[in-house]
């Protein structure tokens, strides 16, 4: 079987991170990559050992070389890139956002409901093991969910010297830590439910309205500390909690926060349902608890022998070689490009595993209704 040749667009955290686990899959080859510039697409090109490098995105795109393209640019690029991509016929997989609206995101799935190639938004965390595990385990066990709860914590944005180009509205959008982490809550927890979120109250809280932003800029996740650094105002939020209701009645609360001391990458959900509770945390993904009130609780580990068949399917070591968030990132793109070869053999795809363009504008448009519902102090739904 011929390799897919992909290009890369961005050379930054995303983008190594993209490119590490591409190269854990036999099926693809990545030929190219695309900077802001030809000097630092060169530059990365050599550091990752990748034959062509273009300093402008479209010369990637238009690259007949080129069949699939990972967009691992900044926020305000997403929808520019993803839009050129899809024109050009290319399978596509998108850094989340979309875009920097849901007005754009709409445009964008109109774009990949009438395109022959697949698309794909990164929201990783649904292809762990034991968040497919906790997917089949509702499905087989539980009649009725009554609540859902849980959040997405970090402390990156802690100090008000800490500073990133996610705090300029222009580079990121009008909404920041529920855009970029309750996005994964949401898009999380409505895979294993199987249910869309439709309706929701916000409480936002912006906990630094000025922050020091330094002259030379950090990437992600890095201290903005510096000497001479100027104040800017800052009107994004930190975070905040958010009540849902998802499309058959049930009820879910969750909370975000970017300045949480001491918690680094901390996305957990708990789902109360009628004959068990099931609690999983992404700082501590190996594990799966499932509580009982007339019967021992359990904690089911990442182990293939004791899985079921669809979350066995995404472990690949033993149980006790643990597994985590790149491996999660691999079985997404896994999952992506079987999808593809299943496609260019003429195979039926049946429902696909991974978050679709659509999903990625529902998301949008719940981002949108949770910065209404925080402005207008009410319940608001999300619209189609």
């Amino acid at each position: 079987m011929k390799p897919i040749n992909v290009g890369i667009i961005g050379t930054g955290f995303s983008a190594s991170s993209h490119i590490e686990a591409l190269r854990r899959l036999p099926f693809v080859n990545i030929v190219a990559i695309a900077s802001s510039s030809q000097e630092k697409a060169e530059e990365a090109a050599r550091r990752f050992g990748i034959p062509k490098a273009y300093g402008d995105y479209r010369a990637l795109i238009d690259d007949p070389d080129v069949e699939a393209v990972h967009n691992c640019t900044r926020n305000v690029l997403h929808f520019p890139i993803n839009k050129a991509a899809l024109e050009a016929g290319k399978h596509l997989l998108s850094e989340k956002p979309l875009a920097m609206d849901s007005e754009q995101s709409a445009e964008l799935k109109r774009l990949a409901a009438q395109s022959e190639s697949l698309s794909a938004v990164c929201f990783n965390y649904r292809h762990y093991p034991l968040v497919v595990e906790a997917k089949e385990r509702l499905a087989r066990e539980a009649k009725r969910v009554h609540f859902v709860y849980g959040g997405y914590v970090q402390d990156w944005l802690l100090y008000d010297t800490d500073y990133n180009w996610r705090l300029d509205p222009a580079q990121n959008g009008p909404s920041r830590a529920i855009a970029d982490i309750g996005s994964h809550w949401c898009d999380t927890v409505q895979y294993v439910l199987g249910k869309k979120i439709v309706e929701v109250f916000a409480d936002l809280r912006t906990v630094h309205p000025v922050r020091y932003k330094p002259k030379q800029e950090g990437s992600t996740f890095t201290s903005g500390r510096s000497q001479d650094a100027e104040p800017v105002e800052i009107d994004t939020e930190d975070g905040g909690s958010v009540l849902v209701h998802f499309d058959d009645g049930t009820h879910g609360a969750f909370t975000i926060s970017q300045v949480s001391a001491g918690r680094k990458n901390r996305l957990y959900f708990e789902i109360a349902a009628d004959e068990m509770t099931l609690a999983w945390d992404q700082e501590h993904p190996n594990r799966l608890w499932v509580g009982r009130r007339n019967g021992p609780n359990e904690e089911i580990v990442r182990d293939p022998a004791l899985l079921s068949p669809q979350a066995a399917a995404y472990a690949h070591y033993p149980g006790g070689h643990e597994e985590g968030w790149p491996d999660g990132l691999k079985n997404l793109f896994r999952d992506f490009y079987g999808a593809i070869i299943r496609k260019q053999r003429g195979e039926a795809l049946g429902e696909l595993p991974f978050a679709t363009i659509a999903d990625g504008h529902h998301t949008m448009r719940i981002v949108d209704a949770i910065l209404e519902s925080h402005r207008t102090k009410q319940w608001v739904r999300v619209a189609e």
